[in-house]
């Protein structure tokens, strides 16, 4: 069976590369490989995600499926007050993730967890997310419900899913979990989700 890039330990032969990436006036360099996802190029949902957000971010960040940590590490870079953890189920994306944090000289805490579930119980004011769609509805559904029990009471939740893969039911899930679910970003088939005011016992 081939690798997913959610699969936890790939068996494919390492191909290493890099990739560039200019985010508002900054170049940063990322380390790929096979098996993690998007190796060749920056995905173009987590860029649209990254251009989405304000420009001040401040507080603690969780970049939840960090793949090979785009970004975290780019925010990190960008606001080094930003105390930053990343995670991916994958343990090929997660010893990327820590090269190109150090690479960049950003502080992060980096750790292999399936979702939420290695991740010690704390409260973020940012979890950003590009869901692994491909893992299917129930997996990144439940990463919502975790997500809107992790968050800082006015933390937000940020997410980007294309319109074909499910936005609009995504979106109609997560107001169950959410008292303000917003479209902040619609292009190129990708939407952004901003999710706030988690509701209680959920």
């Amino acid at each position: 069976m081939p690798d997913h890039y959610y699969t936890q330990t790939p068996a494919s032969a390492h191909k290493p590369g890099q990739v560039d990436f200019l985010w508002r006036g900054e170049k940063l360099v990322f380390e790929t490989d096979s098996g993690v996802f998007s190796r060749t190029e920056i995905d173009k949902g987590t860029e649209i995600l990254l251009n989405a957000l304000p420009e001040e971010l401040s507080g603690s960040l969780l970049d939840l499926g960090c793949g090979y940590g785009v970004i975290g590490v780019t925010l990190g870079r960008r606001y080094p007050g930003l105390s930053v953890t990343m995670s991916d189920v994958n343990e090929r994306a997660v010893e990327l993730s820590r090269r190109n944090a150090q690479h960049s000289g950003v502080q992060a805490q980096v750790m292999q967890s399936d979702g939420y579930a290695s991740i010690p119980f704390r409260r973020y004011d940012w979890i950003l997310q590009n869901p692994p769609i491909r893992a299917g509805k129930s997996v990144i559904y439940a990463m919502f419900a975790e997500g809107a029990r992790r968050l800082e009471p006015n933390g937000a939740l940020w997410l980007v899913i294309r319109k074909q893969q499910g936005a609009e039911s995504a979106a109609a899930y997560l107001k169950t979990l959410f008292g303000q679910v917003e479209a902040v970003t619609k292009k190129g088939g990708y939407w952004v989700l901003r999710c706030v005011q988690p509701v209680e016992n959920i």
